[in-house]
């Protein structure tokens, strides 16, 4: 058994910058078949840096304080709003991002399993190829400096923000 307190619990920034406060908690409490993290969203904060999928870990993500909004699908197709006290679950393959569009912070933690980290190898966003001169699907490679992207239908490389 693992107990802690989640503000004793390093701030990791995104490597976009596109949240204000996120806690890894899956290594403090010795979780190794899945990922936790705490969130705090200010107003127009984000969970991750852009629509994405992952297709190696499910996803759920549980809202404690304020309502976040998720646009669903490739082209953000839906839009699902999640109060506190409401959770919702993307299955491996589900395009989705999840945004503080309200006025008031957001508390959330999400869970991913299988696994206590994604695989880069398993993340997909679709973005616009400029090789394709189209929408796309996109791989990831880790965010060594900065995120950056490759289309899976011509292996264009682009940089994001």
């Amino acid at each position: 058994m693992e107990r802690l307190a989640i503000d004793q619990v390093d701030h990791v920034p995104h490597p976009m910058g596109v949240n204000t406060v996120r806690r890894p908690l899956s290594a403090p409490l010795g979780a190794e078949e899945m990922a936790i993290v705490y969130y705090e969203l200010e107003p127009g904060d984000q969970f991750g840096g852009g629509t994405h999928t992952h297709e190696d870990q499910e996803e759920v993500f549980i809202v404690l304080e304020g309502t976040v909004t998720f646009e669903v699908g490739e082209r953000r197709e839906e839009s699902v709003t999640v109060s506190a006290g409401e959770a919702i679950r993307f299955a491996p393959g589900d395009f989705q991002i999840g945004k503080n569009e309200s006025d008031s912070r957001v508390t959330a933690i999400a869970i991913g399993a299988p696994g206590a980290r994604h695989n880069w190898d398993g993340i997909r966003t679709p973005v616009p190829c400029p090789s394709c001169d189209d929408w796309t699907i996109h791989g990831m490679h880790p965010p060594d400096d900065g995120m950056v992207v490759y289309c899976l239908d011509c292996g264009t490389k682009t940089r994001v923000a």
